[in-house]
């Protein structure tokens, strides 16, 4: 996030990636950078995950651009994705403001055709800032800055209002009233089918892809009469509370806080039927010969050596306490190893094993990986250098970032380089080789730094057995 506000202060356009979790790790750029703003187009792609599928909840990003109190963008199909990051960009420069364009598990996890822009756009020429001051957030000028910010809302209103990307029709029956967006408008759009028994088209509907929320149109919606509003929307229920504030008391707004539609998780077609009054589809209950089957560690991962040592020696302790992180090797919480005690977020497993040994627990472990060490865990290791912490970090090195596709782990051929210039003691930092054939030794080396007070590093290194194909594969 730091980068690319670097990029746009030069004047280049710049998009930086991330899902629902990483807005709280950047949430300090992100944040300023609605208050600096921006020079070139800069724009920020959050992906949500309602449900979790693949994380620790279930937050709305949404909540971030108001928050930060810049315009959101939420396409409700493929094409809209393409045509908002364009859209995106030059809404960025013409505003001087970040944009927020969030995406949730279905559009990212789906795919279509798309009608291609016919030229490419140049890129801008770099050019520094007109009033570098923008740019310095001392009080005096921050108070500025957050003045036009604050004058500019009309304006990102207005623009919302007048955007292609939300869209308003009344209904012939324009007392019922629904308030869709984006990808849960496909919900809606799947349905025009059975509007006989629906009468979709009966109600007034109002689609938003782009906050804040187009009051002109809400307020058009209440004008013709509506006496109910269903809303229906990814994620949490921002929009439903929003809307609450902006109709008369006297207009019904349904949804997932009143019940019509699920409190939590994604949005599904059944919960949307039942919504709208339409009875659920027929399902078929799953064979009784299909097993779930929950992810576990590859056949030859190294993290699984590792947990195998780990429980061995900690089993030793009347009360371990090892501390988890966040990456493939979180799978050891799982059945066979149920091998981590907690996992909060990246990072987390060295300082929250820092907070309970100076809170009296030992031992206290930590696990962390190569990519996550290098994303997260530094700080929290200096932290325990500094204050001497009685804890011991298991860094489980399988030279590859594997959670995420096998890219390279920034840290690689340098953890003991960094854990040294962080301040561990070398004779404290022990390099391991999970294999079954070094069992022995990777016991004896745990007692000996559990026992050692103060803060010890352990990296266990072998490759990742997927890359290693891979790169077995590429060799021969």
């Amino acid at each position: 996030m730091e980068a690319a506000l670097g990029m746009s202060y030069m004047g280049k356009r710049a998009l930086v990636c991330m899902k629902h979790v990483g807005m709280n790790v950047c949430a300090d750029a992100f944040m300023n950078a609605a208050i600096t703003g921006v020079n070139g187009g800069l724009v920020v792609l959050a992906a949500d995950d309602p449900s979790m599928h693949s994380s620790q909840n279930e937050q709305d990003s949404r909540f971030y651009a108001k928050f930060a109190m810049i315009p959101c963008l939420e396409p409700s199909n493929q094409q809209e994705a393409y045509d908002m990051m364009h859209y995106a960009f030059d809404l960025s420069e013409a505003l001087k403001t970040p944009i927020l364009m969030r995406v949730t598990t279905r559009m990212a996890h789906s795919r279509a055709v798309v009608e291609l822009i016919d030229t490419p756009r140049e890129q801008n020429t770099a050019s520094a800032p007109e009033d570098v001051r923008h740019f310095i957030l001392l009080p005096a000028f921050a108070r500025k800055n957050y003045a036009e910010l604050v004058e500019a809302q009309d304006d990102f209103v207005q623009t919302s209002e007048e955007s292609k990307y939300n869209t308003y029709t009344k209904g012939s029956n324009p007392k019922r009233a629904i308030l869709t967006t984006g990808i849960a408008y496909n919900y809606l759009m799947e349905l025009k089918d059975e509007s006989q028994q629906l009468k979709v088209d009966e109600a007034s509907v109002l689609k938003v892809t782009q906050y804040p929320l187009p009051k002109a149109l809400v307020d058009q919606m209440v004008a013709d009469g509506a006496e109910e509003i269903l809303v229906m929307e990814e994620g949490q229920p921002v929009v439903e509370e929003l809307i609450r504030g902006m109709v008369p008391s006297t207009v019904a707004v349904k949804g997932r806080l009143t019940g019509e539609l699920p409190r939590m998780g994604e949005l599904s077609p059944d919960c949307v039927r039942e919504a709208l009054g339409l009875d659920k589809l027929p399902t078929r209950e799953p064979d009784e010969l299909v097993a779930p089957r929950p992810p576990a560690l590859c056949q030859g991962c190294g993290h699984r050596d590792m947990y195998a040592a780990l429980n061995e020696v900690a089993a030793e302790h009347e009360d371990a306490r090892i501390f988890g992180d966040i990456g493939c090797y979180t799978l050891g919480a799982l059945a066979p190893f149920n091998a981590i005690h907690a996992c909060v977020e990246m990072g987390a497993s060295i300082t929250m094993a820092k907070g309970a040994a100076d809170a009296g627990q030992h031992p206290a472990i930590a696990v962390i990986g190569d990519s996550t060490f290098t994303h997260s865990g530094m700080t929290g290791l200096l932290d325990c250098v500094n204050c001497k912490s009685n804890v011991v970090v298991l860094i489980s090195d399988n030279l590859t970032t594997g959670m995420t596709g096998g890219q390279d782990s920034a840290g690689t051929g340098r953890l003991e380089a960094i854990c040294q210039g962080l301040g561990v003691e070398p004779e404290h930092l022990r390099v391991v080789v999970p294999l079954p054939k070094h069992m022995e030794e990777i016991k004896q080396i745990l007692r000996e730094e559990i026992a050692y007070n103060g803060t010890s590093v352990i990296i266990a290194r072998r490759e990742c057995i997927q890359t290693l194909k891979r790169h077995l594969k590429a060799k021969k």
